[in-house]
């Protein structure tokens, strides 16, 4: 079978992390005779150098016209790079929002589960972990607060800011549905997360949450207050199954369940709409400090990658493939620095990412 991948390694780490996803990709091409047909793009800082824009229209237009695109990540530091001089909308970051505008990318979906490897990271106690946990949170991506009508006026002599929270009934309908078909193939159970106790916003999003469970009898459906699901995750992670909430929430509960795992440095995601083509990357930054030193750890891009496999190209076993070889380099006691710990063997991002690449060839 043959894809088109559209590669936006981007800023900072970006382009290490995606050459060591784009060389598990080819390996999984090499073994099971599909043909990966990659086209590297400037999207973010680097854009911004070469176009004046953080993503142009050609590189839009060619994103949309692929099977999937990988990303690395885009930024600078904040406050050094000249790139925040600009103004926000043509800033690195304004980049990721546009393209998941224009591609009509609604649903972010990233999954923090505990690798037993790297239990002794998790910052909880033993005793609230247990046995590890298996979460994915469901984001609206492409309303809401981010997307809002945001000024900055003079009223009454005093400079006042407004940002505005919008959300249509079909916007959260459609997010709701992707969330509960994904429950009905887990464990069925899905925590709407919410403020609707005091935002008109999320008194719709629970009403129209509470229609599309109806469709799916099987599933329990529980709505959870945002603040107390900020405090759940840390106080018992492991009741959680799929968790449904709107953009700024999400931002900020899937950056919350990141830590939780021990090293947002392990955690993939995907950005889907309506079609097979999404937009996949890791949850971690462009970490500029560490750019160029080969230190990255790119496993969390290599699961991007695989969760590409699964859900733009249908490629099921080969995304397992992926999956079961990034298992077996931690369980051989293979670390990046970020993951390192006593009795383990540190290597950088490249060695990584050979590792996992071999693994991968290995099994049959």
């Amino acid at each position: 079978m043959e894809f088109h991948i559209v590669l936006l390694p981007g800023d900072g780490i970006g382009p290490e992390i995606v050459g060591q996803a784009q060389k598990t990709l080819e390996a999984v091409a090499r073994k099971y005779g599909h043909v990966f047909d990659f086209e590297p793009l400037l999207m973010g800082g680097c854009s911004i150098d070469k176009y004046g824009v953080p993503l142009t229209d050609e590189v839009l237009e060619k994103a949309k016209g692929s099977d999937a695109v990988l990303l690395g990540a885009v930024g600078g530091k904040v406050g050094q790079s000249a790139w925040y001089k600009l103004p926000p909308e043509k800033r690195p970051e304004a980049g990721l929002l546009a393209i998941r505008k224009g591609m009509g990318l609604f649903a972010n979906i990233r999954p923090a589960y505990l690798f037993p490897q790297l239990k002794h990271r998790c910052p909880l106690k033993e005793e609230v972990i247990k046995d590890g946990f298996d979460l994915v949170i469901v984001r609206e991506l492409t309303g809401g607060l981010y997307f809002g009508k945001h000024e900055t006026t003079v009223e009454n002599g005093l400079r006042t800011a407004h940002d505005t929270l919008i959300y249509n009934e079909e916007e959260i309908r459609r997010i709701a549905v992707r969330a509960f078909d994904m429950a009905m193939k887990r464990r069925k159970k899905v925590s709407s997360v919410d403020k609707a106790n005091v935002l008109a916003s999320s008194r719709l999003w629970r009403q129209v949450v509470e229609e599309v469970a109806k469709d799916y009898p099987e599933v329990q459906l529980e709505h959870v207050l945002v603040d107390n699901a900020a405090m759940q995750l840390v106080r018992d992670p492991g009741q959680f199954d799929v968790i449904l909430t709107e953009n700024s929430f999400g931002d900020i509960l899937s950056d919350e369940a990141s830590e939780v795992t021990g090293s947002i440095g392990m955690l993939s995601s995907a950005s889907l709409g309506s079609g097979k083509c999404g937009l996949y990357e890791p949850s971690h930054g462009s970490a500029p400090d560490i750019a160029g030193q080969d230190i990255a750890n790119p496993l969390a891009t290599i699961l991007s990658a695989a969760m590409l496999l699964r859900y733009s190209l249908d490629l099921d076993k080969e995304a397992d493939d992926v999956e079961s070889a990034v298992r077996a380099v931690l369980a051989a006691g293979y670390r990046t620095p970020d993951i390192m710990s006593e009795g383990c063997q540190k290597v950088g991002c490249s060695q990584m990412g050979d590792l996992v690449v071999k693994t991968l060839l290995e099994t049959q």
